[in-house]
């Protein structure tokens, strides 16, 4: 059987559906030991890892499908494309969890944020706290937190992307200057 080439789109959704549903596998961990709320700083560094690594390993498999070489460019375009995909996904269940699962998600986020804002702060007033409140409120909702979830996907997406695009790209022009 002979090694056929996977489409760069191809590439995109598979590592894309990983990193989505790896996501999801993740908060609902989180979600079955009751740490949606109150997680703690190492689950940050687990989930920027996991998507350093799939979307490299996304990159790293448009190099091997083009003989070795790559343009920055192009791993760009996979890196988003993996990222946006996985955003996608993850809006879906976030959309499920919050309409479905935990329909208080929303106002117990909002209480527990006012509680570390009093631990925090401990000198605000009652007007600071509730004016913070009524801030964090505005920016809560289904709509907003689907915005953010896409905005920060490809924006994390695109950083990883480039930082591992300019390590890894490889053009004829650098082969023939050797």
């Amino acid at each position: 059987m002979e090694n056929q080439e996977i489409a760069p789109k191809q590439i995109m959704l598979n590592y894309g559906l990983l990193l989505g549903f790896a996501s999801i596998l993740m908060s609902v961990a989180l979600y079955a030991m009751g740490k949606t709320y109150d997680q703690h700083w190492s689950v940050g560094v687990i989930s920027t890892a996991i998507t350093v690594v799939i979307v490299i390993l996304g990159i790293k498999k448009i190099k091997e499908n083009n003989g070795g070489f790559l343009s920055l460019s192009e791993a760009l375009k996979t890196g988003l494309g993996i990222t946006l995909i996985s955003g996608l996904i993850y809006v879906a269940y976030n959309l499920i969890f919050i309409n479905f699962i935990e329909p208080e998600f929303f106002a117990r986020m909002l209480e527990v944020q006012q509680q570390k804002m009093a631990e925090t702060y401990p000198n605000f007033t009652d007007e600071q706290l509730e004016a913070s409140m009524e801030m964090a409120k505005k920016m809560s909702g289904p709509f907003i937190s689907s915005a953010f979830i896409i905005i920060g996907s490809l924006f994390f997406g695109f950083i990883i992307s480039l930082i591992g695009g300019l390590i890894m790209k490889k053009s004829d022009e650098e082969i023939t200057s050797i």
